[in-house]
């Protein structure tokens, strides 16, 4: 990985505008740019959730999706999401799909932090153990698409707002299944 990671800045039609470092980027003011999030399956259907790391910048120690990126200028989404997994979980990610192309989302975090994403979302299957990196994840878990929907029901602020806005999407997409060890 570079010394220094490097974004792809947006206009507000999703053009391509320029490039940052990812260091300066989330800030109180983030600019549009582009991003990606993928959801890693299991053969039982079951979807990878991670804790973020309390080290995190923005949203530390809450739950999300399997991972998240950026891709670097020139760089393909599907080279992206498997650099990351590489990365983020030290596994290799399989049969990528892209399920979201539109997603964009702007939330902004308890610390004042702003995510201003155009974020494509991906649907991958898992290909070896998983080996997190501690500074990324805090803990994982697989979960049932349908025990996922009831603690997003119930306890929304324990996860993430992209996994929030992205969740009921996929289900609309019918890119996961709402049960576990059903047809994923």
């Amino acid at each position: 990985m570079n010394a220094t990671e490097m974004v792809v800045l947006l206009d507000d039609a999703g053009i391509p505008i320029g490039e940052s470092p990812k260091s300066s980027v989330h800030t109180l003011e983030t600019p549009l740019h582009l991003a990606f999030s993928c959801y890693l399956l299991n053969e039982a259907g079951e979807i990878l959730l991670t804790r973020r790391s309390p080290e995190k910048k923005t949203w530390p120690g809450v739950w999300t999706n399997s991972f998240c990126g950026h891709p670097g200028p020139g760089e393909d989404f599907e080279d992206a999401v498997m650099r990351r997994a590489q990365f983020e979980l030290g596994v290799d990610a399989n049969r990528i799909e892209l399920v979201l192309p539109d997603f964009r989302y702007r939330a902004v975090d308890p610390t004042g932090i702003v995510e201003n994403e155009v974020c494509p979302v991906f649907v991958a299957r898992i290909g070896g153990p998983l080996q997190p990196n501690p500074a990324e994840v805090a803990d994982w878990a697989w979960i049932s698409p349908s025990l996922l929907a009831d603690a997003l029901e119930h306890t929304p602020s324990a996860f993430s707002p992209w996994l929030g806005l992205q969740f009921p999407q996929l289900l609309k997409a019918r890119a996961l299944p709402l049960q576990a060890g059903a047809d994923a």
